[in-house]
């Protein structure tokens, strides 16, 4: 008698694992692109695609800053339903189940943002200043859209494993460490947002300018927020000993900073 070799169920876990997998991968993907493409390689910001605002570096900076905190929120929600199918992970199989969604949601991501930023509404490509901009997209999201895509789609079809008490914890760390490196000062960057306290003189907002040999960008009406561009090797720590409260070119604290001034 031939034996008919058939495949284990699948077993069946909450809504809630699916979502914090997504979630998570989602937004390490969103973290991923805006660490190394916005603030590392700078290639592009979000609306860098948009030529009536180019120019503005309030706009743009604004917008990689809410795009950061649209990805924290993701995040945080697929933390909490994380933390709240903890017990699930007795099970064998759901760490498993949760790395596949994590890795379907993160290529995704880039699978949404190719199709939408890039070529339905143009807000950005991969790389603006290169002369075939289509090619960067497509390998991009070859790389990192379509093949965790389907390493994700792959590791659910192929059942349930062996427990592993570290892949929680451990997606946890990952999403928490990316956060913060989000929030972390870009050093290749030459342009840094400089906050002044309240009660600085514009006086000595310049002589803080000269001590750092910056150039200033941009500032705003109340020229308490400036965009300074600095020399190579510079810091502009210089600031800080002439009214400075924070000195960051972190796109995700300038432009929070800046949509809360806007919105008071």
């Amino acid at each position: 008698m031939t034996r008919i070799k058939t495949r284990p169920a699948q077993r069946r876990f909450p809504l809630a694992l699916t979502l914090a997998g997504a979630a998570l991968g989602l937004g390490l993907g969103g973290f991923f692109d805006g660490i190394l493409l916005h603030q590392i390689l700078q290639w592009h910001h979000l609306l860098s695609g948009i030529d009536a605002i180019q120019q503005d570096l309030r706009l743009l900076v604004l917008a990689d800053g809410l795009f950061h905190l649209l990805m924290y929120v993701i995040t945080a929600v697929g933390l909490c339903l994380l933390w709240k199918m903890r017990r699930v992970f007795s099970v064998a199989g759901a760490d498993r189940y949760l790395v596949a969604h994590a890795l379907i949601g993160f290529g995704s991501w880039h699978v949404i943002d190719a199709v939408l930023s890039h070529w339905l509404l143009g807000l950005h490509r991969i790389r603006m200043d290169v002369e075939s901009p289509l090619a960067w997209d497509l390998a991009w999201l070859a790389i990192f859209g379509i093949v965790p895509l389907i390493a994700g789609l792959v590791l659910l079809r192929s059942g349930s494993a062996g427990r592993a008490r570290w892949v929680p914890p451990g997606l946890m760390v990952l999403c928490l460490i990316s956060g913060g490196v989000a929030a972390v000062p870009a050093s290749p960057s030459s342009i840094v947002m400089v906050v002044f306290r309240p009660d600085t003189s514009p006086m000595q907002a310049y002589a803080g300018l000269e001590a750092a040999d910056g150039r200033l960008v941009w500032t705003d009406a109340s020229q308490q927020l400036w965009a300074v561009e600095l020399p190579g090797g510079s810091n502009g720590s210089a600031f800080y000993k002439h009214g400075a409260l924070l000195i960051t070119n972190s796109s995700f604290l300038a432009g929070c900073l800046q949509w809360f001034k806007a919105s008071s």
